[in-house]
């Protein structure tokens, strides 16, 4: 008997204990098998539904969780703290998600809670003339001309999460959703499962520095592997990681514990050993090597876009990249630029908090050098980092971006509850666990049209913004539409640390802020000079 359950069957014995003590015709005892009955019922009840998954894993208790929600904005408005002050996000910011994905009306009454003059204040500005609200979905089409299958991509993707830091059921749900919505569900690194594939939605699969899934027995890449795997219709492009925006220059370690029957088949891993995956890739060691293998693997993927993620690190190493493609003529089909406020299911404290750069000054950062040499035209730019909001996504939009990836509003909308329990298998939705028995909690079919509704109704909320500012495409707002409030005054968000580039000035005109690092930049080697 494992303790979640303990009160569930604590009830159903002091049900048959009052019921025979009543049987004697005592008649308090009546009141007693009443109360106990009522909580076995209402366990009984918990563990057969499938709506809620923390009720199928913690019956009767679990709905102390529901009253303490209920008066929670009580207690908290008089004596603890507002909804948009809890990190890493807010209740505010979790309600929301939970009532796209529920299709429940989000309207809020009153006015905003916000205060619109505080530092940090952001807006984007409308149109006195706005136009018509967009129907549908906004799609990207990714693939440049060394691309022979472009993908036409939703705006709003699911980000990386790996087999193995999700459970099958979490898996199943979000590329059933991605199947319903039709927009992308990347991998991560943990390899193309059977999970992944069940539900047929598009696949994203995603290649680390393990190369799981397409692996030789010593953990370098396997071409033939990869070939086989990739040219499946359900994969739609492939993506190099090089850097997590959470943990950034680290690799990391399952231990042969956890590596399961069904982990050592979704990544090539024997069990019984330690599953690593290195801090960088043995495939290649300059930039210009890292644009060969984005070639190769587009070639061996039959034509597939290609490209890689990343958490900007040191400026000149991402402008070698730039101008390795220069010199070789191998343009990557996008690139995806990781924040480090991004999630991740277990990191070391100092690599969360204080390595990489935040998503704003990375994507605004890419977005100046890919401009500046040139190159724009060719790379199609992603951004992932804490990214829930119709905002957000117009937000990264303006400042860049051609689309949008997020994981933690997309584990909100299968009901992860922000317990924070995702390194230690105890996760008490079934989200982030291998445990088969909290992982039943998560019912695949409603979770998965969660999925669904969420990334519908918050793509309509970017439409709504698109709409209000004029426009007809995310992609036409520009820094001119997203604003700051700073101390002072009130700035253009993009020129709080850069001014935005013209084409080729980069090559064309030294005398800008991102000049020494270009200067620097070496296309041979990833180093500063």
């Amino acid at each position: 008997m494992t303790s979640r359950y303990a009160v569930y069957y604590a009830c159903i014995a002091l049900s048959i204990a009052t019921l025979l003590l009543a049987l004697l015709h005592t008649p308090l005892w009546w009141i007693g098998f009443a109360a106990f009955a009522a909580c076995s019922l209402l366990g009984t009840w918990d563990t057969i539904q499938s709506r809620h998954n923390l009720l199928r894993n913690y019956p009767v208790t679990g709905h102390l969780r529901w009253l303490a929600e209920s008066i929670r904005p009580q207690i908290r408005q008089y004596f603890v703290e507002s909804d948009k002050e809890e990190a890493p996000f807010s209740r505010d910011e979790r309600a929301l998600v939970y009532q796209r994905a529920k299709n429940v009306n989000d309207a809020r009454p009153f006015g905003t809670e916000m205060n619109v003059y505080a530092e940090g204040y952001e807006w984007i500005n409308h149109s006195i003339a706005p136009h018509p609200e967009h129907e549908g979905d906004f799609r990207i089409t990714v693939g440049n001309g060394q691309c022979t299958k472009p993908y036409s991509a939703s705006i709003f993707n699911i980000s990386a999460m790996s087999f193995g830091a999700l459970s099958a059921n979490a898996i199943r749900a979000l590329n059933l959703g991605a199947k319903l919505g039709h927009f992308a569900h990347d991998t991560g690194e943990g390899g193309l499962s059977t999970y992944h594939r069940e539900n047929g939605g598009d696949l994203i699969w995603e290649l680390g520095s393990g190369y799981f899934g397409c692996r030789q027995a010593d953990g370098r890449f396997d071409p033939v592997k990869f070939r086989d795997m990739a040219q499946i219709d359900q994969v739609k492009m492939v993506e190099v990681k090089l850097s997590q925006g959470a943990k950034p220059g680290h690799g990391g370690v399952l231990p042969a514990a956890k590596v399961s029957a069904e982990i050592s088949a979704a990544r090539g891993v024997p069990m019984g050993q330690d599953c690593v995956s290195p801090s960088s890739h043995s495939a290649f060691s300059t930039p210009a090597g890292l644009l060969e293998f984005v070639q190769k693997l587009r070639e061996l993927s039959g034509g597939k876009p290609t490209g890689f993620k990343l958490c900007i690190g040191h400026p000149v190493e991402f402008m070698a990249i730039v101008k390795a493609m220069l010199k070789t003529g191998i343009y990557p089909d996008f690139i995806v630029i990781d924040g480090a406020e991004g999630g991740t299911g277990a990191a070391p404290y100092e690599l969360t908090d204080r390595i990489g750069t935040p998503l704003r000054e990375g994507l605004i950062f890419a977005r100046n050098v890919l401009v500046g040499a040139g190159v724009r035209e060719q790379v199609r730019i992603g951004a992932s980092g804490k990214i829930i909001t119709g905002f957000a996504l117009a937000a990264c939009c303006a400042l860049g971006a051609d689309w949008s990836n997020a994981a933690r509003g997309f584990m909100f909308a299968l009901g992860c509850i922000q317990a924070r329990k995702c390194h230690t298998n105890l996760c008490p939705t079934g989200i982030t666990t291998q445990d088969p028995r909290r992982q039943r909690a998560l019912v695949v079919p409603i979770k998965g049209q969660r999925v669904a509704n969420y990334h519908r109704n918050t793509v309509k909320a970017l439409a709504e913004i698109v709409a209000a500012a004029g426009l007809d495409h995310p992609t036409d707002l520009t820094p001119a539409h997203l604003w700051l409030r700073t101390r002072l005054n009130t700035i253009q968000m993009a020129g709080q640390h850069y001014p935005f580039l013209k084409p080729r000035q980069l090559l064309e005109d030294a005398d800008t802020p991102l000049a020494a690092y270009w200067k620097a930049a070496d296309p041979g080697r990833f180093a500063i000079a």
